[in-house]
C-alpha cells in the first residue's frame, strides 16, 4: 500500500516519504491509495476490545507494510500511553474524551505518533524543520511531541492575540528546538504561509521542511484508530459528531469508515466558520475570511482537509452528504450549553466539545433511530477558562501541566504575514 496525492500529479510515496514531505510535490495532500476493509467477522471479534487491541488490528491496513505489525503496535503503544475514555453524558449520548494526553488536547494523538514515525524513518542526516500553523491546540501538541527530539527543529506559527493564554504558554515556553512565531494576521494567514513555504522549492530543500499540521498524513492515520475503538464498543453503529475547523479530525473518521469501521454517519459540527456545512447544503465551496468565535481552534475559513474529503468521495457531494451532516452553532448557544451540561448532567466541557455535543443531539442524522450518539471531546475545559469560567460562574482548576506552562517565561518572535519574513525565521 502506498500514498497518493489528492491532485493525482505526483508519483505514489511510501509512508516514510509521505510523512517527511507533508505536502505532495503537486501541492496535493497524501491519502492511502487503497484500504483493505476489516470485514464483518473482524469487527465482531474486536467488539468490546481495549484500545490497543483495536489499534493493533486496524493500524496495518492504515499505515501500510513499511513497519512490521509488531513494531507498529509497539510504536502506537508508546505514543498513545494515555486513556481515551467513553463517558455517558446523558442516556444515549457519549463523550469520547481525547484530552487526557500531555497537552490536554486531542492533537496529542497525531503529534506524538507522527514524531515517532519521523524518528523511525529518518534518524540521522540533515535536521528537519517541522513547520506548523496553529489556531490553538496543534501548536502545543506538536511542540511537546518534538521538543528535544534529535534532528528536528519546530517552528510554530500562530495568529497573534488569537489563542488563549494557556494554549500560547504550551508552545512559547519550551525553548530549545522550538521557535514560536506570532503572525500579525489570522490562522488562515498562518496556514497560507505554511503552504507557500512548501511551494518554494529552494526554501523547502534548504530547511528540509516537513509539516505537522493535519495536512500531514502522519497526523491523520492514528486519529482513525480512536474512531474504530469507540465504534466497536457499541452493539450498533454510532453517529459521531466532530467539532470541526480544519477538518482533519473528520477526515480521519472518514478513513476509519472506509476501513470498514461500523459508523452510521458523521456530523460536521461548527461555529460561525461554516464553509463545509454550506458546501454540503449547496454543493459549492466558497472560502471565507475566518471569524473569531469562542471555539478559537475551529476558526478556519478555508479548511485544508476538505480536499481530502472530496477525494474520498470522488468529488461527489451527494456521497458526502450521505455520510456527513452539517450542524452550525452560534457562540451564545455554545456558552449556554457549557452551563446547561454542568447544571443538568454534572459534565464540564470546553467550547469545542460543547459544539460536538450540540451536533450529536441536534443534527438530523438518522432521526428516529436508536443509534448511539458520540461526540468528540477534544480539549480540557481548563484550556479555555476565559470562556468556561464566565459560563459556569466558578473557577476551573488547572491540571499541573498547564499550571507549570503558565508559570514559565515566554519567548516569541513576531512577524508580518509574508513569506520573506518567514524565510528569514526558518533560515536564521
Amino acid at each position: 500500500m502506498s500514498f497518493v496525492s489528492t491532485r493525482g500529479a505526483s508519483p505514489p510515496a511510501s509512508l516514510g516519504d509521505a510523512v517527511a514531505a507533508g505536502l505532495a510535490p503537486d501541492g496535493g495532500l497524501y491519502v492511502p491509495a487503497s484500504l483493505a476493509p476489516l470485514g464483518a467477522d473482524a469487527c465482531v471479534a474486536l467488539r468490546g476490545a481495549d484500545f490497543h487491541a483495536v489499534a493493533a488490528a486496524c493500524a496495518p491496513a492504515l499505515f501500510g507494510p513499511d513497519i512490521p505489525p509488531s513494531s507498529l503496535a509497539a510504536l502506537l503503544a508508546d505514543a498513545l500511553d494515555f486513556p481515551m475514555p467513553l463517558v455517558e453524558v446523558e442516556p444515549g449520548v457519549w463523550a469520547l474524551e481525547l484530552f487526557h494526553g500531555p497537552t490536554h488536547a486531542f492533537k496529542d494523538v497525531g503529534a506524538r505518533t507522527m514524531a515517532r514515525l519521523l524518528a523511525r524513518f529518518h534518524a540521522g542526516g540533515t535536521p528537519f524543520t517541522v513547520l506548523v500553523a496553529t489556531s490553538g491546540d496543534t501548536g502545543g501538541a506538536v511542540a511537546q511531541a518534538f521538543h528535544g527530539l534529535p534532528g528536528t527543529r519546530v517552528v510554530v506559527l500562530y495568529p497573534d492575540g488569537q489563542v488563549t493564554p494557556v494554549q500560547e504558554a504550551q508552545f512559547t515556553t519550551l525553548g530549545g528546538n522550538v521557535t514560536a512565531v506570532a503572525v500579525a494576521g489570522t490562522f488562515d494567514d498562518c496556514q497560507r504561509l505554511v503552504k507557500e513555504a512548501f511551494g518554494d522549492p529552494a526554501l523547502a530543500a534548504r530547511a528540509r521542511l516537513t509539516s505537522a499540521n493535519s495536512i500531514n498524513i502522519g497526523r491523520l492515520l492514528p486519529q482513525a484508530l480512536y474512531y474504530a475503538w469507540a465504534a466497536l464498543q457499541f452493539d450498533e453503529p454510532p453517529v459521531v459528531s466532530v467539532p470541526s475547523g480544519n477538518f482533519g479530525n473528520l477526515t480521519a473518521g472518514l478513513l476509519a469508515h472506509r476501513l470498514g469501521v461500523p459508523i452510521a454517519g458523521f456530523v460536521a459540527a461548527t461555529g460561525a466558520n461554516d464553509v463545509v456545512p454550506k458546501y454540503l447544503a449547496t454543493g459549492r465551496f466558497e472560502a471565507q475570511p475566518s471569524r473569531r468565535t469562542v471555539a478559537n481552534a475551529m476558526d478556519v475559513g478555508n479548511p485544508s482537509n476538505l480536499e481530502r474529503m472530496r477525494w474520498l468521495v470522488n468529488e461527489d457531494v451527494g456521497r458526502l452528504r450521505a455520510l456527513v451532516a452539517g450542524s452550525v452553532h452560534a457562540d451564545a448557544e455554545v456558552v449556554a450549553t457549557i452551563r446547561d451540561l454542568l447544571e443538568r448532567r454534572g459534565y464540564l466541557c470546553d467550547p469545542h466539545s460543547a459544539i460536538g455535543y450540540l451536533g450529536a443531539t441536534r443534527a438530523p442524522v438518522h432521526p428516529g433511530t436508536r443509534a448511539p450518539r458520540v461526540f468528540l471531546a477534544t480539549a480540557h475545559p481548563a484550556k479555555f477558562r476565559d470562556v468556561v469560567e464566565p459560563a459556569i460562574g466558578r473557577a476551573v482548576p488547572l491540571p499541573p501541566a498547564l499550571a507549570d506552562a503558565l508559570a514559565r517565561d515566554r519567548s516569541i518572535v513576531r512577524m508580518p504575514p509574508d513569506l520573506a519574513a518567514l524565510a528569514a525565521v526558518i533560515t536564521a
